[in-house]
């Protein structure tokens, strides 16, 4: 089976159809399941009078367990399908859910449109959906700059990150992939509670995203209208980021919109300060996020077509 052609055929159908609502209503959505496991996990597992070594241990095993459960059952139904044009069609059907290719443009695009009606409580709405900063504290610059530096991490985590590893290993990698990533977004956080039991879960998907970020970030300085100053922006500020992975695409973006982002933020009630990327420009306005998502789909439709020759060579 190709596995770059699975992967291809998944992101066109959520590039035309995403994961419509009368489907989830009825149904759901594979990440939300593997997300009450993980709240299972998290509560049976992580108890608070246990030492942070034995919490480390559970979020160890947890986390294996976790990704082990998604990527064998990849495997199972990866040995179950068909060959030929038939198995390629199926599996991409099945990968579909994995990809949010079309739910990252609507959720940003949600943001541009009230930043262009100049209605910021819609806007502060939209925002708080995608990022974990104090919408409050937002005006419409800094509510520009959270929605372009979301899309630009989220195109990695989201979309070139699931496409890499099941271009990789197919259905077991696409599912895996996605059991660190939800992992990582429910556990791996530097709170009193998930610093011991999250640990392996930030680790792993640290190394789990350091290749497809690094793809992203190429994609998008390469597909920019200043293709050199975005590439050396982000070799030279993606390192300033808090994140190995998530300065590579930001610092991309950064340089091809010419604004500046991440920087000062407050993320509940207290002051993160961030360094800044491409410093030395403006801030960004509405417009940025609205030239932010057409650099985002001229990259989705690169990677789509990659996939695709991939497939046939």
């Amino acid at each position: 089976m190709a596995f770059a052609g699975v992967m291809a055929v998944a992101m066109v159908i959520d590039a035309l159809l995403g994961w419509p609502s009368s489907l989830f209503v009825r149904v759901g959505h594979p990440v939300t399941w593997m997300g009450r496991l993980i709240e299972v996990l998290d509560a049976g597992w992580n108890r608070t009078g246990d030492s942070p070594l034995k919490r480390r241990a559970s979020g160890v095993a947890a986390a294996l367990f976790v990704i082990g459960l998604a990527g064998g059952t990849g495997w199972l139904l990866q040995n179950a399908m068909p060959s030929g044009w038939r198995g390629t069609l199926i599996a991409g059907i099945l990968a579909w859910p994995f990809v949010a290719l079309r739910s990252l443009h609507e959720h940003v695009a949600a943001v541009a449109h009230a930043l262009q009606s100049g209605d910021l409580v819609a806007a502060r709405s939209a925002i708080s959906k995608i990022v974990g900063r104090d919408p409050a504290k937002l005006d419409e610059g800094a509510i520009a700059r959270a929605a372009i530096e979301s899309l630009a991490e989220n195109t990695s985590d989201g979309v070139v990150a699931p496409a890499f590893w099941g271009a990789l290993l197919g259905l077991p990698g696409i599912m895996g992939y996605k059991a660190i990533n939800t992992l990582d977004s429910m556990i791996g956080h530097r709170t009193e509670r998930h610093e011991s039991f999250g640990w392996a879960a930030a680790r792993i998907d640290d190394v789990a995203n350091f290749v497809p970020a690094r793809i992203t970030g190429a994609l998008f300085a390469v597909l920019g209208e200043r293709p050199k100053t975005a590439l050396a922006c982000m070799l030279s500020d993606a390192p300033k980021h808090r994140s190995i992975n998530a300065g590579w695409p930001e610092a991309a973006m950064a340089g091809a919109l010419s604004v500046r982002l991440c920087g000062p933020r407050f993320y509940h009630g207290e002051l993160a300060d961030e360094p800044w990327l491409n410093g030395s420009a403006r801030d960004p306005d509405t417009g940025h996020v609205v030239l932010g998502l057409r650099l985002y789909v001229r990259a989705m439709m690169c990677l789509t077509g990659l996939l695709a020759v991939l497939a046939f060579v």
